[in-house]
């Protein structure tokens, strides 16, 4: 198995290679950027499965960089399906909620419209449509507030401000779900190797909240464990406050999970569990 991409491809890799061999590239090793570089180094290998990870995600720089994010979310997917193909190999890219509006007041299924409203959402979209034509056994995984222990995310960031500061705020009227890269890895693993389940598929931990109900629920959590921090809660910001923003953000993009259930029999668990588990593994005093 190969695996490519930041936060959530180091969870996938680390978790897989307790059963399978293993290859994890980062950006140094694999340039998603160089399409015919990445022809060249996957040609030669052998392997029955790809997992893609990666993507430019920073929201506001795709905003300004549309063919950069293009290529990088829309045609590297696309060639690595091709790739995959041709080997007959599985395919399985990560997706994100940004492909959807966020007109909706109840979860997103994935028969639902995707309708981005931003460059990164369009491109990221783009990407599931190139790599379900080039390979019919590709899937298509969509996920949401991704956090773990790889890369800082945001509950790090606001943790960590929460620290120093008696005073914290965050958005609270934008809702998602926020999702263990531990948990998409269990979630994962049986439908890896699967040719029973293609197509796009919702993995995400279950419920939703906005990013203040989020920040205070790990704050909360960190309290509880005996973590120091200075702040007690955490402040209400809007969207319209957030003038650094360069593109719009969806207010809702909770995904629904009831296909992989159907599939699975397996229900994944409420964000909040796993948000404790995270400060409590992770936030030692």
């Amino acid at each position: 198995m190969i695996g490519a991409g930041g936060r959530l491809g180091a969870a996938l890799a680390r978790e897989f290679a307790r059963s399978c061999e293993v290859i994890g590239f980062g950006h140094t090793q694999l340039d998603l950027a160089d399409l015919d570089k990445l022809r060249a180094t996957l040609a030669p290998m052998r392997f029955d499965a790809v997992i893609n990870a990666a993507a430019l995600t920073n929201v506001d720089y795709c905003e300004n960089h549309r063919e950069e994010a293009m290529r990088l979310n829309a045609e590297a997917p696309r060639v690595l399906a091709e790739i995959c193909g041709e080997k007959q190999a599985r395919f399985i890219h990560v997706s994100t909620d940004y492909v959807f509006d966020g007109t909706k007041r109840t979860p997103y299924a994935e028969e639902d419209a995707a309708e981005p409203i931003s460059v990164y959402g369009e491109s990221k979209r783009a990407g599931e449509i190139g790599a379900l034509k080039a390979n019919d056994r590709a899937l298509i995984i969509r996920v949401s507030w991704v956090f773990g222990p790889d890369r800082p995310s945001f509950i790090d960031a606001i943790l960590q401000r929460a620290r120093s500061e008696e005073e914290v705020a965050a958005v609270a009227d934008k809702f998602s779900t926020p999702t263990y890269t531990l948990d998409i890895a269990g979630l994962l693993r049986p439908l890896l190797l699967s040719d029973a389940v293609n197509g796009i598929l919702h993995l995400a931990n279950r419920g939703a909240c906005s990013w203040q109900q989020y920040a205070q629920w790990a704050l909360d959590c960190c309290h509880e464990q005996g973590v120091p921090m200075k702040a007690k809660s955490v402040g209400p910001l809007s969207l319209g406050e957030m003038k650094n923003f360069v593109a719009r953000r969806p207010v809702y993009t909770v995904l629904a999970t009831e296909r992989y259930e159907q599939l699975t029999g397996r229900a994944p668990r409420d964000w909040h569990d796993a948000v404790e588990q995270y400060v409590r593994e992770h936030y030692r005093e």
